[in-house]
């Protein structure tokens, strides 16, 4: 028994924030996130039955170089999931990782390689057992175990915008895996662009499990969740409305209010930078001046995402260019936008 599959998915950003977990990898709050398009993780798995083998074995490798950090995360991984797919522990991986973008870098790494990893395995899963699921129950499926990995990896495994976690008053979302927002997008949300700018490409000071620990002790925690339940009901209605202006509105105060949670934890953590601080005042400057509608977001980290419809590029294309890549790590920023989802990427014969 032996074979090879290999998945493409996406990162994605939140403009409403997961901050804080429970139990399993449970959200404290429900998100909603937009899927991202070029920030992709691939990942390739060959995989062999090994005669009497009783716990999964893997090479683990990250853009062709051995990773034991990665590694030992990844077989953790592997080794929960195969209290439930036994047939795990029977294999031997030959696993191959890469991305598009730097990692750690307040780009969702973690959301693209999980989700990539576990709809991998869910292929897999699909193969050993010759099974043949359609789409949604598949998809649902990774979504699930994407979760057991990293969180925010159970959105990345749709298109578009995504909410996971429970909404009080609705049966539409679960805690236990990512729902996608399949109709009503107002047309104004169906194109919209993402320029991450890169304040800094490297590590994040604090990784984002220490970062929803210290949930646990925030004086601010619970009026959180709460504002969090708000903005994703609310942000529902905004996407079918296409009101762009409380659309910025949700989407700046989630951030800003990420980042005040973050500084009010014990110990507390300053994540942004002045290049961030600059940013974000010539982005509100720009907006006021010129009547466009463009607004900032941001991750655990000191980086920008600039969201904005496609009507607007070349304006804001010559904002970045002109006065916001001078902020950026060796002018670096990556060019996104909403994007379809993951990709199973066909074997060669």
């Amino acid at each position: 028994m032996q074979g090879k599959v290999t998945w493409q998915s996406p990162s994605n950003i939140a403009l409403v924030k997961y901050w804080g977990k429970t139990g399993n990898q449970m959200p404290r709050n429900p998100s909603l996130s937009m899927t991202l398009s070029k920030a992709v993780t691939e990942t390739n798995i060959s995989y062999t039955r090994v005669s009497g083998q009783q716990q999964v074995s893997l090479n683990f490798s990250f853009e062709g170089k051995s990773a034991p950090r990665f590694s030992d995360r990844v077989l953790s991984y592997l080794q929960r999931l195969s209290h439930e797919l036994p047939w795990l522990s029977q294999l031997h991986l030959e696993i191959d990782s890469r991305n598009s973008f730097p990692h750690s870098s307040g780009i969702a790494s973690s959301a693209s390689a999980f989700s990539a990893l576990a709809l991998a395995i869910s292929s897999i899963s699909a193969q050993i057992n010759k099974e043949v699921k359609n789409s949604e129950l598949f998809l649902n499926e990774a979504s699930r175990l994407s979760r057991l990995g990293s969180g925010s990896a159970c959105r990345s495994v749709y298109g578009g915008y995504v909410v996971w976690g429970k909404i009080q008053e609705s049966d539409t979302y679960s805690d236990f895996y990512a729902v996608p927002v399949s109709a009503g997008v107002h047309p104004v949300f169906e194109d919209m662009q993402d320029a991450i700018l890169l304040v800094n490409a490297s590590a994040k000071k604090v990784g984002s499990s220490a970062g929803h620990k210290l949930m646990d002790t925030n004086p601010f925690a619970t009026a959180r969740y709460a504002q969090a339940n708000r903005h994703v009901n609310e942000m529902l209605t905004v996407l079918a409305d296409g009101d762009l202006s409380r659309f910025i509105e949700i989407v700046e105060q989630e951030a800003l209010t990420l980042h005040a949670l973050m500084m009010a934890s014990a110990p507390g953590y300053v994540l942004m930078e002045s290049g961030t601080l600059a940013i974000i005042d010539r982005v509100r400057r720009f907006r006021e001046e010129t009547k466009i509608p463009v607004c900032f977001t941001l991750d655990a980290g000191p980086n920008v995402h600039l969201l904005y419809p496609d009507g607007f590029r070349s304006d804001v294309m010559k904002l970045i260019k002109e006065e916001l890549l001078s902020f950026c790590s060796a002018g670096q920023f990556l060019d996104d936008k909403i994007g379809q989802g993951p990709k199973q990427i066909p074997e060669m014969e």
